[in-house]
């Protein structure tokens, strides 16, 4: 049994450099060692698209003026203070970018804005303001309301997350469910996106190879993407299995015990 021990440690440390090779991230990665730094271009950034939903907000020094071209508030007073609250009744306030790309804005009327971003939209209408003397110092805020993505697979938390920010990483997505489980492929991470008309693109990104995460197509997530972990073969097999089959762990353990049990008990009874 002693000349066996050496066999199982070596089969026990190659086991975990494989382990190691299947789970690590980035494992391509070159560290930067110097002070000086390559500045890269910034992406692109979300652009709106066919029902997206943006909420619009302009500010002035004249409230009652800014108050023209905004959703319509009432004011609930609380005590010595008040605040402005949504007089619609369809949830939160905002503009559905309709079919042929345009939103219905107060006074201006018709403004198309699909494959804009939100500074260009902001930018688009304090212009139309300015010039058309209706505002002199407009501030307008645009927000996006229901942009999502959904995450699903082998990952902490899968589900459908909202997104706030101009840019949003495969990184930040993985991160935002709590990263992947150890029974996550990271060679293997499948990416769902839709275009403009519905249909579906899949692209596959290999985590674990950094230079294949940030040059993927999809290494910027947009609105309406699905992001699918594979769970490794080890998962994959423990959903279906029992636990009486060969293929599954307690079985070996049982084994494993049997065998043990029994050896015993035959030195016991061959004792001279």
């Amino acid at each position: 049994m002693k000349h066996l021990l050496p066999l199982f440690a070596a089969l026990l440390l190659m086991a975990s450099c494989a382990t190691q090779k299947q789970v690590s991230y980035f494992q391509d990665i070159k560290v930067q060692t110097d002070s000086v730094s390559t500045q890269q271009k910034l992406p692109p950034e979300i652009t709106l698209r066919v029902e997206d939903k943006i909420s619009i907000i302009v500010s002035s020094k004249n409230p009652e003026l800014a108050a023209l071209f905004n959703m319509p508030y009432t004011t609930r007073v609380l005590g010595n203070t008040s605040e402005q609250v949504s007089s619609s009744n369809q949830g939160t306030v905002g503009y559905i970018v309709k079919g042929d790309g345009t939103i219905d804005f107060p006074v201006l009327g018709s403004i198309y804005v699909a494959g804009m971003t939100r500074d260009q939209v902001s930018a688009y209408i304090k212009q139309e303001l300015i010039s058309r003397n209706l505002v002199n110092d407009p501030v307008v805020t645009v927000e996006f309301v229901n942009l999502k993505y959904s995450i699903m697979g082998e990952v902490k938390s899968p589900g459908m997350y909202s997104i706030t920010r101009d840019r949003v990483t495969i990184l930040d997505a993985i991160s935002q469910a709590g990263d992947m489980t150890i029974n996550g492929k990271r060679d293997n991470v499948l990416v769902l996106r839709p275009d403009t008309v519905g249909q579906l693109y899949a692209y596959q990104v290999d985590m674990r190879s950094y230079e294949n995460v940030v040059n993927s197509p999809v290494y910027y997530i947009h609105q309406n993407d699905y992001i699918y972990v594979e769970p490794n073969k080890k998962r994959a097999n423990e959903s279906t299995v029992n636990g009486n089959t060969v293929r599954s762990v307690s079985f070996w353990i049982s084994i494993a015990s049997f065998l043990t049990s029994l050896s015993t008990t035959i030195r016991v009874f061959t004792r001279p």
